[in-house]
């Protein structure tokens, strides 16, 4: 092992991608079991590693020396092989530093409340002091070891400025979870939440929806790579690298979902842009087929249009969690705001908004099997599409320049 990550479950990390294009070292994901981190540390057969949840900690112990940083801040996330040497380090300060920065948050003279006690919080804290925070609360459901409980944080606490997450509440696979109701803080200027799968946590919505700034934590986890690897190789890497690497790693992981009525051309565009962005597509209603072993006339017919929607639901949530696919979502599929929700989470909502004019009956749709239906839909759909939309798609007047308006919005994402 040369270069790598530890950790006791690493099925969805994004560590490996982000080493590959910083540099040339092989980087390796090793899942150890708790009673096998001190036996790998003992071997020291690696070059350097990185340290991720639950060792943070656990790992201090058996180093040979801990940089002053990663001591007062008591958590190391990277470790350097020198001559036989154990040497750690955390470079996670560093990440969600310029984490904090990229999103033009002030923490001067602010109340900043940070979820959870673990290595990361203490991260959290160090960063919060360090950019002059007026107060640091730590939030824990036990309130133990100088943290408060939650209940205690909106009752005496509900003027913070800022949260900042570090708990696993909203991670894959448990993302509809959300660790506190943001209704609780009325005067919320910036949400950060060190949690980069899914890409943007329910959390992070949840404030987004409110106007609140807030970000989800991949910028840090390649910011605080970019740390890492200089510790690695020992080399200096030009300032631009991690805004190129995060804007490449973002845009490579996250969905393209395509909305809008019937017969808008979801599914072509879709094919279109497979090729064109080398995402998979996938279309839900076709989901729905394959789930169920019938057509949608006859789901409709059999059963009804609410058993239609929870076979809808159920796809869109299996949808939800994957990266890099193009998604085509069936007409309704934003009539349920949960699926909205699940679908921004690894997403970006493109609503294909074709003229009505151009929308025709077709056969394999009940709801719009005529041109009275589709006008009906249309009526009441097209605010629902609006207001779920990211990107909103208006040139009609051939597929190449609708496709070439989708890729010029798409280069914006950043």
């Amino acid at each position: 092992m040369i270069c790598g990550l530890i950790a006791e479950h690493l099925g969805h990390s994004f560590s490996g991608p982000i080493h590959q294009a910083i540099g040339d070292y092989p980087y390796e994901l090793r899942e150890l079991r708790p009673e096998k981190v001190e036996p790998f540390l003992r071997e020291r057969d690696f070059q350097g590693i990185n340290v991720t949840i639950p060792y943070k900690q656990t790992v201090m112990p058996f180093l040979d020396e801990i940089s002053p940083e990663a001591l007062a801040i008591g958590a190391v996330n990277t470790i350097v092989n020198r001559n036989g040497k154990l040497y750690g380090y955390n470079t996670d300060f560093g990440g969600m530093k310029a984490l904090i920065a990229r999103m033009g948050l002030e923490l001067q003279d602010k109340k900043v409340l940070i979820l959870g006690t673990g290595g990361t919080s203490k991260t959290a804290l160090a960063v919060a002091r360090s950019l002059g925070a007026r107060e640091v609360r730590k939030v824990s459901r036990s309130g133990r070891d100088g943290a408060i409980t939650y209940e205690e944080a909106v009752k005496s606490h509900s003027d913070a400025q800022i949260l900042i997450n570090t708990t696993p509440c909203g991670m894959f696979p448990r993302a509809d979870a959300q660790p506190v109701d943001l209704g609780d803080f009325h005067q919320l200027e910036g949400v950060v939440d060190a949690i980069y799968n899914p890409l943007s946590t329910e959390l992070v919505l949840s404030a987004r929806e409110k106007g609140i700034r807030a970000q989800g934590g991949l910028y840090m986890l390649v910011a605080q790579a970019v740390l890492a690897a200089g510790y690695f190789t020992g080399k200096d890497y030009p300032e631009d690298l991690t805004d190129r690497i995060y804007t490449k790693l973002l845009k490579d992981k996250l969905n393209l979902v395509l909305i809008g009525m019937p017969s808008s051309g979801k599914s072509t565009l879709g094919l279109a842009l497979e090729k064109l962005l080398d995402k998979a597509y996938l279309g839900l209603d076709e989901q729905i087929v394959i789930k169920d072993g019938r057509s949608i006339p006859a789901i409709f017919a059999e059963n009804g249009e609410d058993f239609f929607r929870d076979l809808e639901c159920e796809v869109t949530a299996e949808a939800a969690v994957l990266n890099s696919r193009i998604i085509a979502t069936g007409g309704g599929g934003i009539l349920r705001p949960e699926n909205v929700r699940r679908l921004k989470r690894n997403g970006v909502l493109v609503y294909l908004d074709r003229p009505l004019e151009q929308l025709l009956p077709t056969d394999d749709r009940p709801l719009a099997d005529s041109t009275d239906k589709i006008r009906s839909l249309y009526e009441i759909r097209r605010p629902l599409y609006q207001a779920a939309a990211d990107i909103t798609i208006t040139e009609w007047s051939s597929i190449e320049k609708t496709l070439a308006q989708i890729l010029q919005e798409w280069s914006k994402i950043q």
